[in-house]
């Protein structure tokens, strides 16, 4: 087993080292000129759009907000990388890892935007639930560029690396942090005890849908975020006087001549990026999937929501983690992962700290579950049928058999390690962002259409709105019907005046 295990690091080690993380960096910077930043331009619009209310649907019934398709990609991309992947990062390639952290977030931001505004304009709706969506990679893949093949391809993917594994890798996460929190965690009965658990929890979410999710994604998500930020705020407040010597450590770490000539910049600039890459997902095609679930009036609106998800998981949460870490034991001695975080909060915070943690934990892994399943059951509705909507005939017991299979992997998950399964995801991960990439980089030019028919509607005074006839040369687009000219769209800037995607008026 540990040969097998050798074998796949070695693979995965060079297919992201030579060939993804190259290919990533360089898309994110051509996304990033190509929409002159809009990542960092249009900060203050994401703050805005984020408030969106969520019209009812056709059927009356609540559909998803802008806010609850963030919260649903912040299930997923918030997990326990937060804690644990960072401190590992730390600990392989030194402080200077969180600044090359930093610099991929902000880089990713502009594909985050990318893939999330192409989701919203492919959507389709969902079986003969009106207000519901589905969307993503798969399904621009197949309406946009007229490749089936490679949208399933893209969907298998998704769902076995996100649907499976990685809930399989959370449950048992949760297991293991809670054994060692919790007296009696040892005993035979925990585990599975805590497997049990947690599949009747994610059953109750999972099985009444994507509004039952959204409606648990956004109570969890905001109060994991907060509890978390609450108690490293608390460290870095009694560490204040350290944080000179922090950002230096950082910045140091990063370009620091003692730092090349060892040869740990490399590691520096590895582990950073990478663990960038894993924790925020921008570029790898699995929020595309919550931000095409959203009901808003322009596919930018999530465009911009979702590369404010990519901030809030990079800059915000896996920072505090980092300075969690880097106030409180600078030497780093000798731990890692997870262990390395509660040893930093309980030395500054007391024993009680670590309890805590477990269930910041909790909160993380379990939120991740709910996202990460949403992501299956999204691009099995696009496998199921040839037009993505769920509704071929004979097959209505797939959904509910892949949710029992969920249920199944999360309570096994917590029995025992998943060393092996977790590196092969890693492998499944960046070969599905190698599909992604391969997709956005020719359609993006439809992106920044959108974009800049965007920015000339909110220069004039407006809350923009999209339907398709403003672009009507675009093919494989559904939704976005014609509005009536005493409807929502009408005042617009007409589709031929939308310039190039400059600042703001």
């Amino acid at each position: 087993m540990s040969t097998l295990d050798s074998l796949i690091v070695d693979v995965n080690d060079g297919f992201w080292t030579y060939l993804l993380i190259p290919l990533v960096i360089c898309a994110g910077l051509y996304f990033t000129i190509r929409s002159k930043a809009v990542q960092l331009r249009l900060f203050p619009e994401m703050l805005r759009v984020l408030k969106d209310k969520a019209e009812p649907g056709p059927d009356g019934g609540k559909t998803v907000s802008s806010f609850g398709a963030f919260t649903i990609s912040a299930a997923a991309r918030v997990g326990t990388g937060n804690i644990a992947g960072v401190a590992t990062a730390i600990t392989l390639g030194g402080a200077g890892a969180v600044f090359w952290m930093w610099v991929m977030a902000i880089i990713g931001g502009a594909s985050a935007f990318v893939e999330s505004a192409l989701a919203q304009l492919y959507k389709v709706r969902y079986g003969d639930r009106s207000g519901t969506y589905r969307g993503g990679p798969a399904y621009y893949m197949q309406r946009a560029l007229g490749k089936r093949w490679l949208g399933v391809l893209f969907a298998i993917t998704i769902t076995v690396t996100f649907g499976f594994v990685f809930n399989a890798v959370q449950s048992n996460t949760i297991a293991a942090v809670a054994s060692g929190s919790l007296s009696g965690g040892e005993a035979e009965w925990f585990a599975p005890a805590v497997g049990l658990l947690l599949a009747v929890l994610l059953g109750l979410a999972v099985f009444g849908g994507v509004r039952r999710i959204t409606s648990v994604t956004t109570v969890l998500v905001p109060v994991m975020a907060v509890l978390y930020l609450l108690l490293g705020a608390a460290v870095v407040l009694l560490n204040a006087a350290d944080l000179p010597r922090v950002f230096g450590d950082i910045i140091g770490g990063a370009f620091g001549f003692r730092e090349l000539a060892a040869g740990g910049i490399g590691a520096a600039i590895q582990q950073g990026i990478r663990r960038g890459m894993f924790s925020n997902e921008a570029g790898l095609g699995s929020a595309p999937n919550a931000g095409a679930a959203a009901e808003v009036s322009h596919p930018v609106k999530q465009g911009l929501v979702q590369s404010l998800g990519v901030f809030f998981d990079t800059l915000l949460i896996c920072s505090m983690t980092a300075f969690i870490i880097l106030t409180t034991n600078p030497e780093l001695g000798g731990r890692q992962g997870a262990d390395l975080t509660q040893s930093a909060l309980t030395g500054s915070l007391g024993s009680w700290a670590g309890h805590v943690l477990t269930l910041v934990v909790f909160m993380l892994a379990f939120s991740s579950m709910i996202g990460n399943y949403y992501y299956g059951e999204s691009n099995i509705g696009f496998m199921i049928d040839k037009d993505g909507k769920g509704g071929a005939p004979g097959r209505k017991w797939v959904l509910p058999t892949y949710r029992v299979l969920v249920l199944a992997v999360v309570f096994l998950g917590a029995l025992g390690s998943v060393s092996v399964v977790w590196n092969l995801a890693d492998v499944f991960m960046g070969f599905m962002a190698l599909v992604n990439l391969v997709a956005i980089l020719p359609l993006s030019v439809i992106a920044f259409r959108l974009l800049d028919d965007y920015v000339a509607q909110r220069r004039a005074g407006l809350d923009p709105v999209f339907t398709r006839d403003r672009m009507p040369d675009l093919t494989g687009v559904e939704c976005w019907e014609p509005r009536t000219a005493t409807g929502p769209a009408a005042g617009a800037v007409p589709a031929a005046s939308a310039g190039s995607a400059g600042e703001r008026g």
